[in-house]
């Protein structure tokens, strides 16, 4: 693709590396064929192609952001499945990023478009806020259809309907500390304990340490890490996700100096992606560049890391396991066969559902603030999960899960829960008893 950017524009390393990325799209259109929201819409601006060509204009001329360009580029997932598709390794996420921090600089959104994204950015990274609006939700949950009739509120309607109706059992995984191996010392690791996670499903941690702990592997949770930044990383808010990123960077960092860590353990996959783009986010951060790239070549989805301790093959189980790939899985860090792998070596019998590269519609807050593009997305993962005929879904992302479970009585399980309870762990309580 052919640009015109000036000299002055391309000063800034921002727009420099935007351009870049732009020369590299050939317009060949493999993209669209992947793109869960041409596939849904039928829009050409709303598929990659022609996202790219609206970045290019505003970018190009320098120019605000204005409803049109904020339409689309709002109803991107960030799933990512036109990279894995493209031939020309166009860099779409990188330049995606730059455009939301654009909207979010020069766009100014209506007053209740402003208020919701606050509220997200304001509760969703902070786990006792987030608790606490829990809490909250069940007092509101009545309100719901009342507030989706009315277009503007229509995220509040839906952040209450994917409100779990239960509280999660407090869990020890959250607490600061070393838990130690109880095999013969194998490793050391830190883990994300994260933000959302803990409060929604806090045994996909819990898990995660009794099966490392079994391994001979020493588990660190340290005190002042948290949110990955992610949340607001996608809503354009570029200084909260850099100093989301800078507290997490120093945590680990200090963790690396005192004992070395030969994994940073991420069992969010959403989290996994953006803590593995630490190294190119402070870049541009001299006192950050170096460090930011060394926990970025540290971190690891559970399950990357579990494929390298050679785990024994298991005895057949009687248990039919549907594999959902997260997008930032698959997509996001080129995962795609490990996990299936070590659940086929723990006995558990792995379907593969249709147009499994088609995202479910989680997509962070994007089940929020895209609501009916969210649901007919997962209607339709829903529908090929179904028709493998599953006893249980495995995925290895919480905002899959909680999407999955408001559209199926199948349980859905975090990979790692099913590796646990395969290794000798608990059997997980949504596990069907037949």
């Amino acid at each position: 693709m052919q640009t015109s950017f000036t000299p002055e524009q391309l000063a800034d390393p921002h727009v420099a590396e935007s351009e870049k990325i732009l020369r590299r799209c050939v317009h060949c259109g493999f993209c669209t064929a992947t793109c869960p929201t041409y596939v849904t819409l039928g829009n050409e601006l709303d598929s990659p192609r022609g996202r790219i060509y609206l970045i290019k204009g505003m970018l190009e001329n320098g120019r605000p952001a204005d409803q049109e360009v904020v339409t689309h580029i709002d109803r991107c997932l960030s799933c990512l499945a036109c990279m894995t598709t493209c031939p020309s390794g166009v860099d779409y996420m990188h330049l995606v990023d730059h455009a939301r921090i654009h909207i979010e600089n020069t766009y100014r959104r209506p007053l209740i478009d402003r208020l919701i994204r606050n509220l997200l950015a304001a509760v969703l990274p902070y786990p006792q806020r987030f608790r606490a609006a829990l809490i909250l939700a069940k007092l509101g949950r009545p309100l719901a259809p009342m507030l989706k009739r009315v277009s503007a509120l229509k995220p509040l309607g839906a952040m209450l309907d994917l409100a779990p109706k239960t509280a999660a059992k407090a869990s020890d995984a959250t607490r600061r500390g070393t838990y130690p191996a109880q095999a013969e010392k194998r490793g050391r690791v830190a883990i994300l304990s994260g933000c959302a996670q803990p409060v929604l499903d806090p045994g996909i941690n819990d898990a995660t340490l009794r099966l490392l702990a079994r391994l001979g592997i020493d588990v660190v949770v340290p005190e002042g890490e948290g949110c990955c930044g992610a949340l607001v990383h996608h809503m354009g808010r570029e200084n909260e996700a850099l100093d989301f990123a800078r507290r997490n960077v120093d945590v680990w960092t200090r963790e690396i100096d005192r004992g070395g860590l030969d994994a940073v353990i991420i069992t969010a996959s959403g989290c996994g992606t953006t803590i593995k783009d630490y190294g190119h986010m402070l870049r541009l951060d001299s006192a950050y560049a170096e460090k930011a790239a060394r926990v970025s070549a540290l971190a690891k989805d559970i399950t990357e890391y579990l494929a390298t301790l050679d785990l024994p093959k298991l005895e057949p189980k009687r248990l039919n396991v549907a594999y959902h790939s997260a997008c930032s899985m698959q997509h996001g860090q080129k995962i795609t066969a490990l996990p299936k792998n070590l659940l086929k070596a723990a006995g558990f019998t792995v379907r593969d559902p249709a147009e499994g590269h088609l995202c479910c519609g989680s997509a962070g807050t994007y089940n929020i603030l895209q609501s009916e593009i969210s649901a007919q997305l997962k209607a339709r993962k829903v529908r090929n999960i179904e028709a493998t005929k599953p006893d249980v879904i495995a995925t290895g992302n919480i905002g899959c899960i909680i999407q999955i479970a408001t559209g199926t009585e199948i349980p859905i399980l975090h990979t790692v829960e099913l590796l646990d309870w395969a290794y000798g762990g608990p059997r997980p309580e949504k596990l069907p008893t037949k």
